[in-house]
């Protein structure tokens, strides 16, 4: 069921831009008329990364006439990979103008908004308003909250994607546009438990399916700015890459949803760090007085080599990380086999004296694998703050980072 566009039309229609959209003015369904709104069309697209990268470029080839761009970070060389809105001498540059710069090259006729800063809740709605639509490509589940609820306190509604490894999923969520349309919390009440799910940072994602998800988003605010076709609102997009296989869910408003609910309980936006949490508590207070530095680790390897130190330094990471880099001494056991009780027959006995120090990419799987061994009666346990991307930036550099 198509809805009432989101623009009006832009009154013209320059020569230049005719040549230029002309594949969109033979379809029926676009014509000038559509070509038009997407020329008035206000879009903001939160993050220049893998989601952001095709999205932006797709908005800009399609016409849209303002693009704001929401992002903070700065060009890796792991972000290539699937970021393909920016290039090797982008590298150490900010993704917002980097991506400003693409933009201009693919459509000099659009106007980019840069807002270079991390979006949180003193300055959500100031970026957010005069926006018709909102494109999210966040890849964390305290920015996505708080994307749903402004834009649902602004009426404002957004195309969500989500993506990790060969699995993406895409959405439309706008309760004020229609009785039953359901919002992000409608599909997620709650998030996923502190470090039961891995960011693409730790899990991996297949390239390719950044463009994938995010020419279906794409397609759906172009839709929506257009007022042509069936949007994504109430259904949920499932893709499934290795199996190639698309699936179309029916996702239903909650009655009883926190925000859109007929007795919501948020009324306004709340700590969404403290709601999604980094680590659980237990893995907090786990941490709290039991975390070295690498220097410190250093140090420790020392003395172990010299015998006057004893420990089992343990890697939680998945073997494929352990194949791009390691700290030297360490054993593998992955997060999993802590989770599912294995992993305590692979260390010394409690007994023995051997104290246990863990470590991860950065720090927060060791942290929950910290809480169980230290439950498991290892009270001297620690864990490695950082984890191997500290270790290779202050300690060994000539290893690969990832």
């Amino acid at each position: 069921m198509s809805l009432p566009p989101l623009v009006e039309p832009a009154a013209e229609l320059t020569i230049d831009e005719v040549r230029r959209y002309s594949r969109h003015l033979i379809i029926p369904d676009v014509g000038m008329a559509g070509q038009k709104r997407l020329k008035n069309a206000k879009v903001l697209v939160i993050g220049a990364g893998g989601l952001g990268s095709p999205a932006l470029l797709y908005l800009a080839a399609a016409g849209v006439g303002t693009l704001g761009i929401v992002e903070f970070d700065t060009v890796d060389e792991s972000n290539l990979q699937r970021q393909i809105i920016h290039g090797v001498s982008d590298i150490d540059r900010p993704k917002a103008e980097s991506a400003k710069e693409s933009i201009a090259e693919v459509n000099p006729y659009v106007n980019v908004i840069v807002h270079n800063e991390r979006l949180d809740n003193d300055n959500v709605y100031e970026i957010f308003k005069g926006y018709d639509l909102i494109v999210d490509g966040t890849d964390n589940f305290a920015t996505r909250y708080l994307v749903n609820d402004a834009a649902y306190f602004l009426g404002i509604p957004y195309v969500w994607g989500s993506i990790y490894r060969f699995d993406g999923q895409a959405s439309v969520f706008a309760p004020k546009l229609t009785d039953d349309a359901p919002c992000y919390r409608c599909l997620y009440p709650e998030p996923p438990p502190p470090g039961m799910v891995p960011s693409c940072a730790e899990g991996g994602v297949l390239g390719v399916l950044c463009a994938s998800i995010g020419s279906i988003q794409v397609n759906e605010a172009i839709k929506l700015l257009a007022g042509i076709g069936d949007p994504l609102i109430g259904k949920l997009m499932i893709y499934d890459a290795l199996e190639m296989e698309y699936r179309k869910l029916k996702v239903r408003k909650d009655p009883n949803c926190a925000l859109c609910g007929e007795n919501a309980t948020v009324t306004e936006l709340i700590d969404y760090e403290y709601f999604c949490g980094a680590i659980s508590e237990e893995a907090a207070d786990a941490a709290a007085d039991a975390t070295i530095s690498v220097s410190t680790l250093e140090h420790m390897l020392k003395e172990r080599e010299e015998g006057t130190r004893e420990f089992v330094l343990v890697d939680v990471r998945e073997p494929v990380e352990y194949d791009i880099n390691k700290i030297p001494g360490s054993v593998l056991i992955p997060k999993g086999e802590f989770l599912n009780g294995t992993a305590l027959e692979k260390l010394p006995s409690v007994d023995s004296g051997t104290q246990i120090v863990m470590h991860c990419k950065t720090g927060i799987r060791s942290a929950e694998t910290l809480a169980i061994v230290k439950g498991a009666g290892y009270a001297d346990a620690v864990h490695v703050g950082g984890g191997v991307v500290a270790w290779v930036n202050q300690i060994d550099p000539s290893q690969p980072a990832y």
